[in-house]
C-alpha cells in the first residue's frame, strides 16, 4: 500500500457536484493498493498514520499526532499512486490491485480507523470520479509505502 498524507486545515470531496464528506483540522489520506497487499499492511499503516507526530504542539514543534489533537481524517482511494512511470510517458497501472483485492482492503483500512477514532473518519467513494479540495497546513505532505516498512 502506498499513501500520501497531507496535514490539512480543511478538506472535502465532491461527487457529482455534491459534497460527500468534509473535515476540518486533521489529515487527508490518499490510498493506493497493490495486488499483493495484505491486512497486516493495513494494520501497520493505520497505526503509523494515527501516531505520526506531524502536528504542532503548544511550542510550535511537530510533536503531536492525529490522536493527540483529536483531528479528523478524510480517506480517498487513489489507484494512480501505484503508477509505474519508468518506461515511456504513459503510466502503467498493472501494480494496482483489482477491485476484488482493493475494495476489501480499502474497507478494512476505513474500519481500522473507525475502531480507533470513530466519528472523526470520513471517506470518498471507491472508484468514483471525485473532486478533492484541501487547504494544506504547513505544507506538510508525507508519502509512506508499506513495501519500505522494514
Amino acid at each position: 500500500m502506498k499513501v500520501v498524507i497531507q496535514r490539512v486545515n480543511s478538506s472535502s470531496v465532491r461527487i457529482d457536484q455534491k459534497i460527500k464528506s468534509e473535515v476540518e483540522r486533521g489529515l487527508l489520506v490518499l490510498v493506493g493498493i497493490c495486488e499483493d497487499d495484505k491486512k497486516n499492511d493495513v494494520e501497520w499503516l493505520v497505526n503509523k498514520i494515527l501516531n505520526l507526530r506531524i502536528f504542532n504542539d503548544k511550542d510550535g514543534i511537530m510533536n503531536d499526532s492525529l490522536i493527540d489533537i483529536k483531528g479528523e481524517i478524510l480517506i480517498i482511494s487513489q489507484f494512480t499512486l501505484m503508477a509505474l512511470t519508468k518506461k515511456g510517458n504513459r503510466p502503467s497501472y498493472i501494480k494496482s490491485a483489482s477491485h476484488q483485492v482493493a475494495i476489501p482492503l480499502y474497507e478494512y483500512f476505513i474500519k481500522m480507523f473507525k475502531e480507533r477514532i470513530n466519528d472523526r473518519v470520513k471517506t470518498g467513494v471507491f472508484g468514483a470520479d471525485m473532486k478533492v479540495k484541501l487547504v494544506n497546513d504547513g505544507p506538510v505532505t508525507i508519502v509512506i509505502d508499506t513495501k519500505n516498512k522494514e
